[in-house]
């Protein structure tokens, strides 16, 4: 399975370190609470929030490079709009990958 980095941040910077920590802060500070949202929402049913949720976590699945966890999103996003799960044990271990990733940073 690919792994989470920080190519796309040092690409989007060209370089500006103050830039990158900045991007990074933002990430380590609003994906525990969008997964946390998630899970709550995932918990109660409530698939349609839930798929917001997917929604807007496809952001940072982006942004930390993981191109092919971006389609497993995309796809378990689309199934939660109709109301069905599938896909939520991949989407999940991809939340894992990340939330270990952001965790050595």
């Amino acid at each position: 399975m690919e792994q989470p980095n920080l190519s796309y941040i040092h690409n989007l910077s060209g370089g500006d370190k103050n830039f990158e920590d900045k991007l990074i802060a933002i990430i380590k500070t609003e994906f525990p609470k969008e997964k946390k949202i998630y899970y709550n929402n995932i918990k109660s049913n409530n698939f349609k929030e839930a798929s917001e949720n997917v929604h807007k976590l496809k952001h940072k699945i982006s942004i930390l490079g993981l191109e092919k966890s971006y389609e497993v999103a995309a796809e378990f996003e689309n199934n939660l709009k109709a109301n069905c799960t599938g896909g939520q044990n991949d989407f999940d271990i991809i939340l894992q990958l990340i939330t270990d990733f952001i965790d050595t940073l």
